[in-house]
C-alpha cells in the first residue's frame, strides 16, 4: 500500500504541522486550525524587543553566546497565545448533544402528530422580527423607548426583547412569542386565506428573564391557534388537543390539571366601578401576579391605578371564586363570560375531559391581548410554573393595522414538561439505533463495502459504515453502542465467491449471503 494511501485511511499518520483550513459553511471563510499551546509563545513580543533581547546576549566582538555573528539570525515573527474560549453556551441557553436531541424530536414528533389528528396545518416564521411587532400591545404603540410612556405590561414585556439595530438602521427582535407573527402573516395573506384557518407552528422564543426551574431565556414553543371562529367549540378543541398530547406521553388528569376563567369576568366587575377601560390591560397584568407576589403588594399595585378600595375587596373577592356555580350567584347568568364559561364546560363533558378542567377566576394570563376565556395547564402539586396557557384574542389584528378575526390559541414550551417527565420518571430512554452496521476486513474491500451500504440504504435502511479498518473486538463494541440489529462483514474469502457474511446481533446467527439478496 503508499505512503499516501496509508495516510488516507489512517488519520495519525497525517499528522503535519502546516497550518489546515476549513471552510465556514455559512461564510465559507477560510479559517486556521487552532495552534497547539506548546507551539505558541507564552507572551507577545515586538520585533524591538527581540532585537534587545539579541543585542543583550551579544559579547566579544560581536559574537553571540551561541557562538554564531551579530545578526545571524532573523528576528521571530509575532506570536500571541491563543486564548481558549468558553466552551459553555450563553447563559440561559442549551445545547442539544445527541443524546438531547432525541429527546427534542421525541417531544417535537408528539405535538406534531397531535396538530395531524386534529386537522392542523404547520407554519413557521422568521425568528427575528420587527421590533414593533411586539411592542404593540391593546392598540398601543411605542413611540418613544427612552421614556416611560408605555403601560406596564408593554414595558415589562419590552426590557424582556432581545432587540437591536441593524445595519440598515431597523429595530429587530428575536421573537419572544409566536403569536404576533402569526397576525402578520394572517394580515399579509388577507382575504386570500379562507377562513377557519387551523395553524400549528413549533418554534424557538427568545426572553431575557429571570431563569428558574423549567423557564430559560430560549426555549422552543408549541403553538395552535384556530382564527375565523367566534364560538367557544373552538377553545374546547385546543383544551382537548393538549389533553390528547398528555395522554400520548402518559399524564393524567391526577398529574394535570387546566386553570380557566375568561378576561370578561374581571371586565364585568370593572365595569359595575366605573373603572376606564384603559386600565383593563394594567389591571390584568397585577391580578396575573396573584400567585406569585403578597396580597398585599397586590393591593398597593392595584390602588395605584386608581381603583377605590372598595373596587379593590369586590375585585379580590371575585378572583377568589372557584366555582362557576358561585360565579353566577353574584355576576348573574345574563352576562357573556358566564355564558361562555358554561358552554365550555358542557362542551368539556362531550370532549371527555371534564375532570381535567377546573374554574378558577383569579386566571387572567399576562399578555395584554386576550379577550375572553383565557386557561393554562398546571402541574397539580404545584412544584413547577405553568406548563402551558392560551385564550382566545379577537382584537389583536387590528393593534397592527388589520382587520379584526376572531382567534384563539395556545402556547405550549419545551422546558416544563421535561422537568414534569422527570418528575414523573416518565421521560423515556431514546437510545441511538441502527438497523446495519458494515463493516471490510481489508483495506482494498473498503469500496465494496460502501456498494454493501449504499444498497442497503436505497432499501430504507439505515446503516452504520465503517470507514476504515478496524479490529473486530471494535466493531463489536460499536455495533452495541450503536443497538445495531445486524452486522455485515466483508471479507476477501467470502466476497471471491459474491458473498458477504451476516450476523444478527440479537440471537448470535450468522450466515453468508450474496449481495443481491441481501434484504
Amino acid at each position: 500500500m503508499s505512503p499516501l494511501s496509508s495516510s488516507l485511511l489512517n488519520p495519525r499518520l497525517s499528522f503535519s504541522l502546516k497550518p489546515l483550513f476549513l471552510f465556514s459553511q455559512s461564510s465559507f471563510a477560510p479559517r486556521k486550525f487552532q495552534i497547539p499551546r506548546q507551539f505558541v509563545s507564552a507572551k507577545r513580543k515586538t520585533f524591538s524587543a527581540l532585537a534587545s533581547e539579541q543585542s543583550s546576549a551579544t559579547d566579544n566582538g560581536g559574537r553571540s553566546g551561541g557562538g554564531g555573528r551579530s545578526g545571524a539570525l532573523s528576528p521571530s515573527p509575532v506570536v500571541e497565545e491563543v486564548q481558549r474560549i468558553d466552551v459553555n453556551p450563553p447563559k440561559g441557553t442549551r445545547d442539544f448533544p445527541p443524546e438531547d436531541m432525541r429527546l427534542r424530536t421525541w417531544l417535537f414528533n408528539h405535538f406534531r402528530e397531535v396538530s395531524r389528528l386534529f386537522g392542523f396545518e404547520e407554519v413557521d416564521y422568521p425568528v427575528l422580527e420587527s421590533e414593533a411587532l411586539f411592542i404593540r400591545k391593546a392598540g398601543e404603540e411605542i413611540r418613544d423607548q427612552t421614556k416611560f410612556s408605555m403601560t406596564v405590561a408593554v414595558f415589562h414585556f419590552y426590557v424582556q426583547l432581545y432587540c437591536f439595530e441593524d445595519r440598515g438602521n431597523r429595530r429587530v427582535a428575536l421573537r419572544p412569542e409566536l403569536t404576533p407573527s402569526l397576525a402578520r402573516l394572517v394580515i399579509q395573506k388577507g382575504k386570500s386565506l379562507s377562513l377557519p384557518l387551523k395553524w400549528f407552528a413549533i418554534g424557538q422564543c427568545w426572553r431575557y428573564e429571570r431563569m428558574t426551574r423549567g423557564r430559560r431565556r430560549e426555549h422552543y414553543q408549541w403553538n395552535m391557534d384556530i382564527l375565523g371562529l367566534p364560538e367557544v367549540t373552538a377553545e374546547a378543541e385546543l383544551i382537548s388537543s393538549i389533553v390528547a398530547f398528555f395522554k400520548r406521553i402518559g399524564i393524567t388528569e391526577s398529574d394535570v390539571g387546566f386553570k380557566v376563567s375568561s378576561r370578561k369576568v374581571l371586565q364585568e366587575v370593572l365595569r359595575c366601578y366605573s373603572v376606564p377601560e384603559n386600565l383593563f390591560a394594567k389591571v390584568c397584568i397585577i391580578i396575573d401576579k396573584i400567585e406569585k407576589i403578597p396580597i398585599d403588594e397586590i393591593k398597593r399595585e392595584l390602588n395605584a391605578t386608581g381603583l377605590s378600595e372598595e373596587a379593590i375587596e369586590e375585585l379580590l373577592q371575585v378572583l377568589s371564586i372557584k366555582s362557576l356555580t358561585k360565579l353566577e350567584e353574584i355576576l348573574g347568568g345574563a352576562g357573556e363570560a358566564v355564558a361562555d364559561l358554561k358552554e365550555l364546560f358542557s362542551l368539556a363533558e362531550k370532549f371527555g375531559y371534564s375532570e381535567w378542567i377546573q374554574f378558577d377566576a383569579s386566571v387572567v394570563r399576562g399578555l395584554a391581548y386576550y379577550t375572553g376565556i383565557v386557561f393554562e395547564g398546571f402541574d397539580r402539586k404545584g412544584k413547577l410554573r405553568a406548563i402551558c396557557g392560551g385564550g382566545r384574542y379577537d382584537r389583536l389584528l387590528s393593534t397592527f393595522g388589520g382587520d379584526d378575526v376572531p382567534a384563539c390559541g395556545f402556547g405550549f414550551g419545551d422546558a416544563v414538561i421535561v422537568e414534569l417527565l422527570k418528575e414523573k420518571g416518565l421521560l423515556p430512554e431514546l437510545n441511538l439505533e441502527v438497523d446495519n452496521i458494515v463493516c471490510a476486513l481489508d483495506y482494498d474491500l473498503q469500496g465494496v463495502a460502501a456498494e454493501v451500504a449504499t444498497k442497503l440504504r436505497e432499501k430504507g435502511q439505515s446503516v452504520d459504515l465503517v470507514l476504515e479498518i478496524k479490529p473486530l473486538k471494535w466493531v463489536f463494541k460499536r455495533a452495541a453502542r450503536t443497538n445495531a440489529q445486524r452486522l455485515v462483514l466483508v471479507g476477501n474469502t467470502e466476497w471471491q465467491q459474491g458473498m458477504v457474511g451476516v450476523k444478527i446481533l440479537s440471537s448470535g446467527e450468522q450466515y453468508e449471503i450474496k449481495l443481491d439478496e441481501l434484504e
